[in-house]
């Protein structure tokens, strides 16, 4: 086959440069989903993967088909959906199930909030993963890891009222997330949440103005480490 002169100068088509991300994580109760909100409102693309993951897991979500493949029709509620009662008892009670659930939810919402980023239209880039550091490869996909912060009796006392669980089911929950210390030694930056609204609000701005500068040199200067 003989192309033109003209296809054949024809330069590549362009590639965007990826837009900087930040990870966004914490244990249970710390408040990320208001620390994510008020990031959106300051203009920044908010990835949830809680958000991903209940979508895969809800009537007709990608996943049920492998899950009950894999766990049995009695996983699946009358909607199709992840019968989560179930699913976390059984979670709790055999770890091994547990690393089965991750292997199949795990890849598929990788690539769905790779995707979300793919078309994002803020100043930078919020991926929202409670299990940045549990997980293992997402540390490796951002720039940046930001922690929501909080006394772990806080955090207890925040799950219990909103979630209606024990005590002890909160403890379980937080002991098979990093621990409070290891988080805080992790991250690049860290928002403390033990207050209200009015507190959060002044590192947030800080925050916002670090990552506008961050996207800025992403974009103007692609090679540059940061």
């Amino acid at each position: 086959m003989t192309m033109s002169a003209d296809t054949a100068a024809a330069p590549p088509p362009a590639v965007s440069p990826a837009p900087f991300a930040v990870g966004l994580t914490g244990g249970i109760g710390c408040g990320k989903s208001t620390v994510a909100d008020m990031f959106a409102a300051r203009g920044a693309t908010i990835v949830d993967t809680d958000q991903i993951a209940h979508a895969l897991t809800g009537p007709g979500g990608d996943a049920m088909a492998a899950i009950v493949a894999e766990f049995g029709a009695e996983f699946a509620a009358a909607d199709g959906a992840l019968d989560r009662a179930r699913m976390r008892a059984l979670v709790f009670a055999e770890p091994a199930a547990k690393a089965r659930l991750e292997a199949i939810l795990h890849p598929r919402i990788r690539d769905a909030a790779l995707a979300a980023a793919a078309t994002a239209t803020g100043s930078y880039v919020i991926y929202a993963v409670p299990l940045l550091f549990e997980s293992g490869s997402w540390r490796a996909r951002v720039a940046r890891v930001l922690a929501v912060d909080c006394p772990e009796s806080l955090q207890i006392a925040r799950v219990m009222a909103r979630n209606g669980l024990p005590e002890a089911q909160v403890k379980a929950i937080m002991a098979t997330q990093v621990p409070r210390q290891l988080r805080r030694e992790l991250a690049d930056d860290i928002v403390s949440n033990e207050g209200d609204i009015a507190d959060l609000a002044p590192q947030i701005e800080r925050l916002h103005d670090l990552y506008l500068a961050f996207s800025k040199r992403t974009t103007t200067i692609p090679s540059q480490r940061l």
